[in-house]
């Protein structure tokens, strides 16, 4: 009997070992984890300009998180950005938070520093129990640069004469390596890039008004640097008086009979006759392969590829202008009204098409009413378009030089007849290709401009 209370006895005695012990020892185990938390700076580039705000991402999956804090050491003192405390859900519970976001303001006007370097500082703690329960830490310094000063802008060209839809070149030079400058005419904006002179920051920008727009239009340089410091700089420029052109387009049946079952696929909503599917197709496809070909043009390598005049269709007519008013009428009405936004050059059918100037191949396919096009990057934002053709004998990235044969002229899209449709476009712009083929107007307006500055 005394041998079964005894074994009895231990029995109970192993059962409260279990059923504190262990458990307490697992709790300790659990909450003794060694995971420090996570911390992801969003700030893309240490500059900080007259105000930066950014945000700081942290995150402790297990133990949660206990403390974090941010801040700034410079001109031999440190100042607080950020600091936030997040409670235990227990006394014998990890943290409540998980994951958190903290929005960070940089004003160094405010926080009394000058433009140098700084550190920022950044500390997340969990709510672990090492470390004497200090919990797990991670800290982290990021070197930055207080830059409150905008950069200078020097322009270096002096004449800057300018038709509607026409071009132009500034040449300019700014105190500071910039994210971002170029000339805004408007609400456009275009980009300038390193000339290839010995200075880096000496820069070129090829700029260009739309057809419509006219004398009274804001034209001004404008440099962001890589704090984001912004300065504005007007330049000597005369823009010239838009000459306006009217055509008249006969749309007959039989054109559309030919035409539009090439833009089935292209029309959204079913039409019911041929003239409703005309005028989608005029319209709002129009607008959508514009927008298609601005969005192939946003981007231009920082290279001068080209060099001299551009070339034109061999032995061609010009069968319509650049920036002509088109009025179309069917049976006698009008229906619609566009702008021509090319040149277009009408030779033999299937006539041989040459790369206008020397450039790299960043386009080959079908855009709508322009039907198979080809398009041309010489650099420095300036693109060349060849559209209509009947067929295309290049592929993207192909290096053409001045002259050679991409394709034959055809007429596919929205063409009644075989001719070339040829386009210049500046940085998203269309522009008067008649300037380009001028050898003068080259001379005068961009080779003696860059001659003149070291080039």
């Amino acid at each position: 009997m005394k041998d079964k209370n005894k074994n009895l006895k231990w029995i109970l005695i192993f059962l409260v070992i279990a059923l504190t012990v262990l458990p307490a020892s697992w709790w300790i185990i659990v909450r003794m984890e060694s995971e420090i938390p996570e911390l992801v700076v969003d700030l893309p580039s240490p500059e900080i300009g007259i105000e930066k705000k950014f945000q700081i991402h942290i995150q402790d999956k297990k133990s949660g998180l206990k403390h974090a804090w941010v801040g700034i050491f410079a001109d031999g003192k440190e100042s607080t950005l950020v600091e936030k405390k997040f409670p235990a859900a227990g006394f014998l519970q990890s943290g409540r938070t998980k994951t958190a976001t903290l929005d960070v303001t940089i004003d160094p006007e405010k926080l009394g520093l000058q433009d140098g370097s700084a550190m920022l500082r950044l500390m997340a703690v969990d709510h672990s129990l090492r470390m004497w329960g200090k919990g797990n830490r991670t800290y982290i310094e990021k070197e930055l640069v207080i830059d409150t000063r905008p950069p200078l802008i020097e322009i270096l060209t002096k004449a800057h004469n300018i038709n509607p839809g026409g071009a132009a070149l500034v040449a300019y030079k700014v105190s500071e390596p910039c994210r971002e400058s170029g000339v805004v005419a408007g609400e456009n904006f275009f980009p300038g890039f390193p000339g290839g002179f010995k200075d880096p920051d000496l820069m070129l920008a090829f700029f260009a008004l739309r057809h419509d727009q006219e004398s009274g239009t804001e034209l001004f340089l404008r440099a962001t640097d890589r704090a984001e410091n912004s300065a504005r700089a007007g330049f000597a420029h005369h823009i010239r008086k838009r000459r306006v052109k009217k055509d008249t387009i006969n749309i007959s049946d039989r054109f559309l009979e030919m035409k539009m079952p090439e833009f089935e696929e292209d029309i959204e909503t079913k039409s019911p006759t041929l003239i409703d599917k005309f005028l989608y197709v005029n319209s709002i496809l129009r607008k959508k392969n514009k927008e298609e070909i601005q969005a192939l043009t946003a981007r231009s390598d920082a290279v001068l590829y080209w060099e001299g005049p551009f070339l034109r269709l061999p032995k061609s007519a010009n069968r319509a202008g650049f920036a002509d008013h088109r009025n179309y009428r069917y049976q006698n009405r009008s229906i619609d009204d566009q702008i021509h936004l090319g040149v277009d050059l009408a030779s033999l059918a299937n006539s041989p098409v040459p790369a206008a100037n020397r450039g790299k191949i960043v386009f080959v396919g079908r855009i709508g009413i322009y039907g198979n096009v080809i398009l041309i990057d010489h650099g420095f934002g300036l693109f060349s378009m060849y559209a209509h053709l009947s067929r295309m004998d290049v592929a993207v990235d192909d290096m053409v030089e001045k002259g050679s044969i991409i394709g034959r002229t055809g007429m596919s899209g929205l063409a009644g007849g075989d001719h070339l449709h040829f386009s210049v476009i500046i940085h998203q712009t269309f522009v008067n290709p008649i300037e380009w083929w001028d050898a003068a107007w080259i001379q005068n307006n961009i080779t003696e401009k860059i001659a003149t500055i070291g080039g």
